[in-house]
């Protein structure tokens, strides 16, 4: 708990003095609601907006959910077979990376033209910002095994898929955890992008609307509302990591323990 609330009330600190920071100058220099709203005014608009709001933010969540499970399922099935078969790791990987310098932005219409204003476009929007950071953190973490431990089971007999599933996919589950937050903080951004392009509801859509009517106001509320289920995303990830990766931890805890005893020496 003291190590928990050693990591957290410097980023909480910080942000109460930006907020109030930004309260004071709003009001000291006058400045126009429609321009730049205070913190204050956001909140009162959030509090006042909230019964419309949860429908566009279920909505929203909704559909980064899917997209995500999505992603993951494509960017994990990817790197396993990049992963198992070489050559293919090397005829593909470049395409990938070459995949990535397109803009979402610019293939969401086109996506929209294939595939109408449906559910499917958006869920490839996320899929395509999704899958890469997966894909790449698993490859990274299938390739650093330990080589002695490997060459070890191979010597006691152990086969391909008894040395992919004891070795190199257990120490492959701290890299890919990684790629799992970045690309559950893409993955809200994805489905605002898809709102964007075309919907008729979400968090995407409002902002749409909100922005026509330039009530500033309410831009803040769904730019904090996405910061939020980004945040919520990652914990998530995080927490299903530390139920999962328990000897990761552990070994942190034990060198930690053991660096504390030398000092002490």
């Amino acid at each position: 708990m003291n190590m928990w609330w050693r990591s957290v009330w410097p980023p909480v600190v910080a942000v109460l003095l930006f907020l109030g920071a930004w309260q004071l100058a709003v009001v000291w220099l006058g400045v126009e609601s429609w321009i730049l709203p205070s913190p204050a005014g956001i909140a009162q608009e959030a509090v006042s907006g909230a019964p419309g709001l949860v429908g566009h933010t279920m909505a929203t969540l909704r559909l980064t959910l899917s997209g995500f499970a999505i992603g993951t399922a494509v960017g994990l099935a990817l790197a396993l077979l990049l992963h198992l078969v070489p050559w293919l790791r090397t005829a593909l990987y470049p395409l990938l990376v070459i995949s990535q310098n397109v803009p979402t932005i610019a293939l969401a219409p086109l996506l929209m033209i294939w595939f109408g204003f449906g559910l499917l476009p958006k869920i490839i929007v996320i899929t395509l910002v999704c899958f890469f950071p997966v894909a790449v953190a698993a490859l990274d973490g299938l390739s650093r095994s330990d080589v002695m431990m490997m060459n070890y089971m191979k010597m006691a007999g152990a086969g391909r898929w008894q040395t992919f599933t004891k070795l190199e996919l257990p120490h492959a589950l701290p890299a890919l955890f990684s790629g799992l937050r970045i690309a559950a903080t893409y993955s809200v951004m994805g489905a605002v992008i898809g709102e964007w392009i075309g919907s008729n509801k979400g968090i995407g859509y409002y902002m749409l609307l909100q922005r026509s009517a330039y009530r500033t106001d309410r831009v803040f509320v769904a730019i904090a509302i996405i910061v939020l289920l980004s945040l919520i995303m990652v914990g998530l990830i995080a927490l299903l990591e530390k139920r999962l990766v328990r000897w990761g931890h552990n070994n942190r805890d034990d060198h930690d323990h053991e660096s504390r005893q030398e000092v002490s020496v």
